[in-house]
């Protein structure tokens, strides 16, 4: 199963993007990869409802045709690795070629976007900043990638 990483913003080197490519560059096999990031950028300043509007088309237009949608979103379902990896294994049985996770802007992913998402998934109460949520996501599905295959990286109950 293919997983996109779709977000809004570029990310600059240094040891955000290098714990995110580290993940990233771990899941070029098994069931859960390869893990492809798309990066999508609004040029000019909007009021924030147009700018989540814009992000969105911008997000749609990376999203690879027919993928199951995860919506990062702090209003979104707080899940163990356990239930974020049998949400995954479900859709992998099920036939899913194509998962894509998708990662808004600052002010956030627009309504429309996350009632499309086949799930929309909070990584917390806490805010986090956004390179570090795509380097928490990689992790998470090298993780479900993990307990996919019976690896040990996951020790977890």
């Amino acid at each position: 199963m293919r997983v996109t990483l779709a977000a809004v913003g570029r990310a600059k080197a240094g040891p955000a993007r290098d714990l995110y490519d580290d993940y990233a560059g771990r899941l070029r096999r098994g069931p859960i990869g390869p893990l492809t990031l798309k990066e999508v950028e609004v040029r000019g300043t909007f009021p924030p409802t147009e700018l989540r509007r814009r992000e969105a088309e911008l997000l749609r237009g990376a999203i690879p045709p027919g993928a199951h949608l995860i919506a990062l979103d702090e209003r979104g379902q707080s899940l163990s690795s356990a239930e974020f990896v049998a949400h995954l294994g479900r859709w992998r049985d099920a036939g899913t070629a194509e998962v894509a996770c998708l990662i808004g802007g600052a002010d956030g992913l627009d309504e429309a976007i996350r009632h499309e998402a086949a799930l929309v998934l909070s990584l917390g109460p806490m805010t986090w900043p956004h390179l570090l949520v795509r380097a928490l996501l990689a992790e998470q599905l090298f993780r479900a990638n993990s307990i996919l295959t019976g690896h040990p990286y996951h020790r977890g109950s």
